[in-house]
């Protein structure tokens, strides 16, 4: 690299860090995140109403999600019997309840009936397995297991459907069939999870 390209990198990025990556403007009230991304003051809110408390720049999430899961229920038990893949251990079964209701302003149709449902899934009664239970917790309590949309399965509007958490809802049939074995999952839907900020 020549002088003069160095010259040019130095000063370029000395620039950047003078102006706001969302207006490019040079700042107003500058607010630096726990990732060190810096923006206006005005600017961040703006894009955390849009996106919510995540980093424009780098995505990390700031704060807390709250996503438009309608009021229900999550509850737990434990079998002795084991699923493919964790013989060593029993099984977590999660069952999730979310009432029919009227829609809010955060969903598609505001004012209109949406069709409840009744979920079970699945975990391995093992350390990790119960860790992934304690986020999952966490994650219908910020209201991001569910929404409300269309059906991927039937079609129909207004119903209460998975929103990008993967759940396994059958015991067997591997990944094709949302079933274990499937030594894949628990990583997968920890990274799923922390992207949403729940670690």
């Amino acid at each position: 690299m020549t002088h003069h390209n160095l010259l040019m990198k130095t000063n370029s990025g000395d620039q950047k860090d003078e102006r706001c990556p969302i207006c490019l403007d040079r700042f107003k009230n500058k607010k630096q995140l726990k990732c060190k991304d810096e923006f206006c003051e005005d600017c961040l809110r703006q894009a955390q109403d849009a996106n919510g408390p995540i980093c424009p720049v780098c995505r990390v999430v700031f704060g807390k999600i709250i996503g438009d899961q309608p009021d229900g229920r999550m509850s737990h038990q434990t079998l002795r019997t084991s699923l493919p893949g964790y013989s060593d251990c029993g099984t977590i079964v999660i069952n999730y309840v979310i009432p029919s209701g009227i829609q809010t302003a955060k969903h598609p149709n505001p004012g209109q009936l949406y069709s409840g449902i009744h979920r079970t899934a699945y975990l391995p009664d093992n350390k990790e397995g119960n860790e992934v239970l304690q986020l999952l917790k966490r994650a219908f309590q910020q209201r991001l297991i569910f929404t409300v949309g269309t059906s991927r399965t039937t079609g129909l509007d207004n119903q209460v459907t998975w929103n990008d958490i993967p759940h396994k809802t059958s015991t067997s049939g591997g990944p094709d069939r949302f079933g274990y074995p499937d030594p894949e999952y628990l990583s997968r839907v920890k990274e799923e999870l922390k992207a949403k900020g729940i670690e």
